[in-house]
């Protein structure tokens, strides 16, 4: 028993290690900001500070959790498969109760789960502590696009739709990820995102903001984010929505503050054109008439 119990403690020992390889693995090999890359691993990179805590969370805590526990279930197989066969312990030992064992294994899960707790609630206050809005984008989703509306702006809501495969292809952009009319918002504001839907549940989720939260009809939930890179960033509906679900795609322009400012005043309503002044006002009466020129 005291030799199980030491390969025991020499398997666990191995998962630091190894666990922190995976880490530093995945990290390299991690999606850039905006878009899915080809043959990447790991979680897309982002470019709001919401992101860069999921991800570090995820990097940091769970990973190595995660597979610090599976390769010590896996040399407890491995140890009871070799050293406990029929054929290598033909005498089975009779007692079937270990106190200080069946105190750890119920003790050790309770720390990890408190562990994993404390970090994911801080991320879950995080991002639902919003600090005041610059500006508020509310989005509404239906089967099987999206409207952007800005009230503080006064546009009214435009639909997105997805683009077809020839126009994605010819304005060099992702397929299934490009959409017309885009959601535009400014570089490093908070921008609040209001979300509702007219028909089913469908789902806002924009990987590179951190933000995934379901449109609900008849319920209006909210963001937020804050990007600190202008750029591209597209996500999609994560919500099974009906035949057409994979054509929902979202697309988000972040610019500069002078840009946006632009977007906004073309998007303004034009004037009305003023009205033409007569060509000659009337005659006095009595005058003269003007002689006439040879």
């Amino acid at each position: 028993m005291k030799s199980g119990l030491s390969l025991f403690a020499r398997a666990a020992t191995s998962v630091s290690s190894f666990g922190l390889g995976l880490v530093t693995a995945t990290g390299a090999l991690a999606d850039s900001p905006g878009q899915p890359t080809d043959k990447a691993w790991g979680l897309q990179g982002g470019v709001t500070q919401i992101r860069a805590d999921q991800i570090w969370f995820h990097n940091w805590i769970l990973l190595p959790v995660i597979t610090a526990i599976a390769l010590f279930v896996l040399a407890l197989l491995v140890i009871v498969i070799v050293r406990f066969n029929k054929r290598a312990n033909p005498t089975p030992a009779r007692w079937s109760h270990n106190t200080p064992i069946e105190i750890a294994w119920t003790v050790i899960p309770v720390v990890i789960l408190a562990v994993i707790a404390i970090f994911s609630f801080r991320l879950l206050f995080e991002e639902h502590d919003m600090p005041r809005p610059d500006m508020t984008v509310k989005v509404t989703g239906r089967q099987w696009n999206w409207d952007y509306e800005y009230p503080d702006q006064k546009i009214a809501a435009a639909t997105s739709t997805v683009l077809t495969e020839a126009e994605a292809k010819a304005a060099g952009a992702p397929y299934l990820l490009a959409a017309h009319a885009p959601m535009i918002v400014p570089v490093n504001k908070v921008v609040r995102v209001q979300i509702t839907s007219e028909d089913v549940i469908h789902s806002f989720s924009v990987p590179s903001f951190g933000v995934k939260l379901d449109a609900v009809p008849g319920r209006l939930n909210q963001v937020w984010f804050k990007a600190t890179q202008t750029g591209v960033y597209y996500g999609q509906c994560s919500q099974l929505c009906g035949i057409n679900h994979s054509y929902m795609p979202i697309e988000v322009h972040v610019v500069s503050q002078a840009d946006f400012d632009a977007w906004v005043a073309s998007k303004a309503p034009k004037p009305a054109p003023t009205a033409v002044a007569s060509a000659a006002a009337p005659a006095t009466p009595g005058a003269p008439a003007p002689a006439a020129v040879h």
